[in-house]
């Protein structure tokens, strides 16, 4: 979809959050700022200061803003080098995603107890289809108003809601609803709610598609709505000229599929200089092997793929991956095996960015172990889980980045007995 800043925040009573919700069973829930929120939610002192959460170094970029800082024109996905221009005196945070995914699981749960079809797009936002739910919480609207408050109430978290009849439209009225708000898109005014807004919210529109149809002339939803297909499909090509028709006069059959599943979970950093030194690289391969292993045993997965990447210095990527024989989660083994790839890479060249990614996912829970004879009952995963449990009790830092496993360069054949 295109840019939030499109979407001006509502107040006309046509698509408040008293209209009339009739057959609008599709809600999106999107939490408001939520990397920030997070970090101000355990840092109370923060509270009503900017907060930007994001690479803090030269080459970063900004995750999450709080709206305090937004007044600045910060902005996700920004240079944090532009929002340190933009808001100097703002409070500048590296991203702990497992606070973050600790606090998504939370708040996904909120969202199960009231249906079972949730569709979860990423850590802070969902789809719901809560139709089944009518009968014991009632009307969509007072649904969407119970979730806002158990969030508040149970995560001292806000989440904005758009309440419509397609899973498009309601994803439209959770951002012009923010933040904290409650937005009704009427099933019988959808294209009254559509037309009049610019093509650049469309989902598919992205700039350079947006400057294409504007030179043609068309810049609202309604204008694309009444072009000819043949002017569409000379400006974004045949498959793109329908699927915008089709949302351009509000029709969107997909459902919510709570079957969704990550494909990968991964981690990557860019170096604030140009690194060529290989301890350098072995100490960020082990950082973020830890924190893909974190993410895999929060999601509750686990990967038979290891994917390297390395991008260098000339902005040449590579990529490289190995398939393991048994599905793991633990960070040492997908350590072990991106130091491996790394080492039969030896690019030479200077580099400028390197992530580790664990592919071909499934649940752990049903994917059995396979036991190794003379390996101690307990091992690197339950190290690694104890160490999970402590950092979503006291914070990331308290063991360091990659402290499973950096003494094990000491003594490769040592395994710990005791998490």
């Amino acid at each position: 979809m295109g840019r939030s800043q499109s979407l001006p925040r509502g107040g006309d009573p046509r698509f408040g959050p008293d209209a009339d919700d009739t057959g609008c069973h599709i809600l999106h829930v999107d939490m408001d700022a939520f990397f920030a929120s997070v970090e101000v939610r355990r840092r109370p002192e923060l509270r009503g200061q900017p907060v930007v959460v994001g690479g803090i170094g030269p080459r970063g970029v900004v995750s999450s803003a709080s709206y305090e800082a937004r007044r600045y024109g910060v902005r996700s996905a920004m240079p944090t080098a532009r929002a340190r221009a933009l808001c100097p005196q703002a409070v500048y945070l590296p991203p702990d995603f497992t606070a973050y995914s600790a606090a998504s699981r939370a708040v996904m749960r909120i969202f199960r107890d009231v249906t079972p079809l949730v569709e979860p797009l990423s850590l802070d936002e969902a789809f719901l289809d809560v139709a089944g739910a009518r009968r014991l919480f009632g009307a969509p609207t007072e649904i969407a108003r119970l979730i806002r408050r158990r969030v508040a109430e149970e995560q001292e978290l806000t989440c904005s809601v758009g309440v419509a009849s397609s899973k498009f439209v309601a994803k439209l009225g959770s951002t012009r609803a923010k933040p904290d708000g409650l937005l009704v898109v009427p099933a019988a005014r959808v294209l009254e709610f559509l037309h009049p807004l610019p093509v650049a919210a469309l989902w598919g529109v992205g700039e350079r598609s947006a400057e294409a149809l504007q030179r043609l002339g068309l810049r609202t939803v309604g204008d694309l709505a009444e072009a000819p297909p043949g002017l569409l499909r000379r400006a974004v090509g045949e498959a793109s000229a329908g699927h915008l028709h089709e949302l351009a006069w509000g029709r969107d059959p997909r459902r919510v599929s709570p079957e969704h599943v990550e494909k990968s979970i991964g981690a990557e950093v860019t170096f604030d200089t140009d690194v060529t030194d290989p301890t350098e690289i072995r100490r960020a391969l082990l950082a973020l092997a830890e924190k893909a292993g974190a993410r895999l045993r929060a999601a509750g997965q686990v990967g038979r793929t290891v994917s390297l990447k390395v991008r260098l210095a000339d902005f040449r990527t590579v990529s490289r991956s190995r398939t393991l024989g048994v599905p793991t989660d633990t960070a040492r083994e997908m350590f072990d095996t991106a130091w491996a790839l790394w080492t039969a890479l030896a690019p030479g060249d200077p580099v400028r960015l390197v992530g580790v990614r664990m592919e071909g996912l499934a649940a752990a829970e049903e994917t059995p172990q396979q036991l190794t004879l003379g390996a101690p009952e307990r091992g690197w995963r339950e190290a690694e889980a104890a160490a999970d449990a402590a950092a979503a009790r006291f914070g990331r830092s308290v063991i360091g980045p990659a402290s499973l496993l950096a003494r094990r360069d000491a003594r490769r054949d040592e395994k710990p007995t005791r998490p």
